[in-house]
């Protein structure tokens, strides 16, 4: 059997270090820390009160703003990093190609967000007040899903969770798909998001 090569072509980052790979890079090579007091939750009742959050992220400025509302913010991550990958490697994704250009992505916990805000609204408002976009929102498998519908990819598509290791359990599943022929591009990484 053939086995074909595989180079990486795009980029795209959405991190605590920057929201673009040129940010990221930069923030690298200074030798930054993504790390800053929490401003996602009130973390007064923990003791700790650091952590590596996506700063100055708005969906709305990158994904049309009622679907945005429609996603977690880990789905919103993979979403505004796969155009970006997508743009950098000049990739253009038409009838001709579609099937062959897949979105293999990790994700330990999916949306975590959605679920603590949807079990508030129940325990507080009762089950006709929780959204129909709950399971939607928050299972792994739906970066995936959102980002392989907005770029048109109809390839290999699935979500990988690996704790720790699922950006790099996706990355090792994308470049043996790649390599056994199974598909001529994938957008691969990992996503995750409190």
């Amino acid at each position: 059997m053939t086995k074909h090569r595989v180079v990486v072509t795009g980029l795209g980052a959405v991190t605590p270090l920057g929201n673009t790979v040129q940010e990221f890079w930069t923030g690298v090579k200074k030798g930054a820390s993504g790390v800053a007091p929490l401003t996602l939750f009130d973390p007064k009742e923990h003791s700790t009160k650091f952590g590596a959050e996506v700063k100055n992220f708005d969906p709305a400025v990158l994904i049309d703003r009622k679907e945005s509302r429609r996603m977690d913010r880990f789905t919103q991550f993979a979403v505004v990093a796969s155009d970006e990958a997508a743009r950098d490697a000049g990739l253009e994704i038409n009838e001709e190609n579609r099937d062959r250009v897949g979105v293999i992505l990790g994700c330990g916990v999916g949306g975590l967000a959605t679920w603590e805000r949807e079990y508030t609204t129940l325990l507080e408002e009762g089950p006709s007040r929780v959204s129909p976009f709950l399971i939607p929102m928050m299972i792994p498998n739906i970066a995936s899903g959102h980002v392989s519908i907005r770029l048109g990819a109809r390839g290999p598509n699935t979500c990988l969770v690996a704790a720790c290791a699922s950006s790099a359990h996706a990355l090792g599943v994308a470049y043996d798909s790649i390599q056994n022929g199974e598909a001529d591009a994938i957008f691969s990484g990992g996503t995750e998001a409190p």
